[in-house]
């Protein structure tokens, strides 16, 4: 369910918790609606520069954690720690400044090659032993304590700890640089009672029991954005761990940990995370860490999953399918490739959404999965706020969480991008750029990317200039509004022409460019669809057939699904166009055929031969040609027999006919 943005944050608080959370409800709605419920976490008016370049790269957070009273009443929030930070250096620097938050964060030493430090609000300036020099190594050590205080990032009471961050919140419970380009490897060590079950990131490496006493020791070896290091624990958890065996090489097994409250039922999840698995391999290739996991937390995490590195977090009994393929999606997407700022999280959303689109298809059938993606356009065109999908000035400074994770445009038509980009560049083209997006060791795997990052791969994998597509639906508001025309004409005995005027009016965003598919049906029977690009507004496309046409249908897949159309019978100048008596000899034809045509004015003209999908095969120049008649020859000797399209376009005006390779 959308709310208005007026809403306040404590009528959203009472409407999401009466919602009725059932079986139906979304993966995506439940990630949105929680990290909309989730207040913005910072206190005060200052933020430290969200930028991709800064003077120092975090390697390793070490922490070490002393919680043990966290769990028992009056619960309080007050724990002491320490933190050891090694970090590279990537200028000349003789002080370090991190993130740490005065309200709920108090330092009181630090050691190492740290030899004092100024806190002051979100800043903790660290001053160094000495000047270091590009390429150095250094730790500076941080012993600290959490104030008795809600902070929205670590949460206490009735026998739960845990924490949650994004996006900005791990400065509220460790000293950290709290932005998700700057990943880290992390060892984190927490003493607790006997009766505690924690969990965190990467793999267990220790737990140690003496008397009442537990000391748990959790190492990721792969590097974690600080907005997805996470604690969950509490009294009494229930664990169970299932094993995925991996289909390829080297077939090893993966430990799936469902952490639950006494009287949940995690066993359908415990059944289903196997095929996903399976599924979500075929797709982006092995699983990207040593293990994964997923905790159910207390009322306080009121709504959704947040899907932190290798331990998902979920609501109080939220143990959903459509929940679980979201979050699970993204252990690839936001996690194993992080957005690189925020200005780019629609590699986060857009992805998980879909991907949880493709899940319901898998298990229910293609119609499923089309059903839900169109559902998805119907929630964005029903509720779009009109702002981008991305606005680089959330790069540095990131918007409210209203904004930041709203559901229409961060979740709905973010998933829709992904479904229209399939559509462009086709099924094959489209599983083997986000295969090899996922597996690029060199430049994604276990890194971060921003949108340009990933579209540059996109063109690098499908062999495509793309930009134009990613660059309108990504960076600019709204969606197209068609208003198309049509007419039939009988041009000669047994011959007809099909005009058909392609048309955007929207006023608060630009021309989209778009391939469109144009359905013909005929007066006999049958029908025949087209395939074309249309790259400027009002532009007008002329085909020819033998038989009478009686409908003309407007991308009768719906695949241009962030739309607006009315398609309908028009009586406009597209009846009288440019170019006349446009033939093709021989047809069918094997292996050449002759383009001939015949201009009223000198006007340039292109050429260009396709397949029945729209992939152009040949191209030429665009030449000037004085009025009259011409003719040019078509190598078609090496294409298989079968349907093609020869479109000759001049000004505006696009006239296509269908070709018969013979073959022989």
């Amino acid at each position: 369910m959308k709310l208005p943005l007026f809403i306040s944050a404590l009528l959203l608080t009472v409407i999401f918790a009466d919602a009725q959370i059932t079986e139906t409800t979304r993966g995506s709605e439940f990630c949105a609606h929680g990290k909309l419920m989730r207040p913005r976490q910072e206190n005060s008016g200052q933020r430290s520069p969200n930028s991709p370049r800064h003077t120092f790269d975090v390697l390793n957070y070490e922490l070490d954690m002393d919680i043990y009273h966290c769990y028992a009443s009056p619960y309080p929030r007050t724990f002491t720690a320490s933190n050891i930070i090694t970090f590279r250096i990537d200028t000349l620097l003789s002080a370090i400044k991190l993130n740490a938050d005065q309200t709920s964060l108090q330092i009181n030493a630090v050691g190492l090659a740290a030899t004092s430090f100024i806190h002051d609000q979100d800043t903790l300036t660290i001053m160094l032993n000495r000047t270091y020099q590009p390429g150095e190594v250094a730790s500076v050590s941080i012993d600290y304590e959490h104030l008795d205080v809600p902070d929205l990032a670590f949460y206490v009471g009735n026998g739960f700890v845990f924490t949650d961050c994004e996006p900005q919140g791990a400065r509220k419970w460790f000293p950290c640089y709290d932005q998700p380009y700057d990943k880290a490897t992390l060892t984190l060590r927490a003493k607790v009672p006997a009766n505690v079950k924690l969990g965190s990131n990467g793999s267990l490496t220790d737990s140690v029991a003496v008397n009442d006493t537990t000391w748990y020791t959790w190492v990721s070896r792969d590097p974690v954005p600080t907005y997805l290091m996470v604690i969950s624990s509490r009294v009494n958890y229930n664990l169970d761990i299932v094993y995925w065996t991996k289909p390829g090489p080297p077939y090893d097994t993966l430990p799936i940990r469902f952490y639950y409250n006494p009287g949940e039922n995690p066993s359908q999840m415990k059944n289903m995370i196997i095929p996903l698995a399976d599924f979500y391999y075929s797709m982006f290739g092995d699983h990207p860490f040593e293990k994964d996991g997923f905790a159910t937390l207390s009322p306080q995490f009121m709504w959704g999953g947040m899907e932190n590195q290798t331990l998902t977090s979920l609501c109080q009994g939220c143990w959903y399918s459509s929940l679980i393929a979201h979050e699970f999606a993204h252990q690839w997407f936001g996690d194993m490739i992080t957005c690189a700022t925020w200005a780019d999280l629609w590699l986060n959303e857009g992805f998980a959404t879909y991907f949880e689109a493709t899940w319901t298809g898998e298990v229910n059938g293609h119609q499923a999965y089309k059903e839900e993606m169109e559902s998805n356009a119907s929630y964005y065109l029903a509720q779009n706020p009109g702002w981008a999908i991305s606005n680089p000035a959330w790069a540095t400074n990131p918007p409210a969480n209203s904004t930041l994770f709203n559901y229409a445009i961060t979740y709905m038509k973010a998933s829709c991008v992904l479904y229209m980009y399939r559509y462009v560049v086709g099924d094959s083209l489209f599983f083997h750029s986000i295969y090899e997006y996922a597996n690029d060791t060199a430049n994604f795997r276990y890194k971060s990317a921003t949108i340009p990052d990933f579209i540059e791969k996109m063109n690098e994998t499908t062999g495509q200039e793309l930009d134009w597509f990613f660059n309108q639906w990504l960076f600019e508001p709204n969606h197209p509004v068609y208003n198309n025309t049509y007419s039939f004409l009988e041009v000669e005995n047994g011959l007809w022409n099909v005009y058909f005027k392609a048309s955007q009016i929207q006023t608060n965003a630009p021309f989209f460019e778009m391939p469109l598919e144009i359905l013909v049906s005929f007066k006999n029977g049958g029908d025949t669809l087209i395939r074309v690009t249309n790259d400027e507004n009002d532009q007008v496309f002329i085909f020819q057939f033998d038989q009478e046409p009686v409908a003309l249908t407007f991308d009768p897949g719906n695949n241009i699904l962030l739309k607006q159309a009315t398609t309908v019978v028009g009586i406009d100048p597209v009846i009288t166009p440019n170019t006349k008596d446009i033939r093709i000899t021989p047809n069918p034809a094997y292996a050449q055929a002759i383009v001939s045509f015949n201009i009223e004015t000198k006007m340039p003209v292109k050429i260009s031969l396709t397949d029945l999908s729209g992939k152009n095969l040949i191209d030429t120049d665009v030449r000037n040609y004085p009025p009259g008649f011409h003719s040019l020859s078509i190598d078609i000797r090496n294409y298989p027999a079968g349907a093609y399209l020869v479109t000759v376009q001049s000004g505006n005006q696009i006239f296509t006919k269908k070709l018969i390779v013979s073959g022989n």
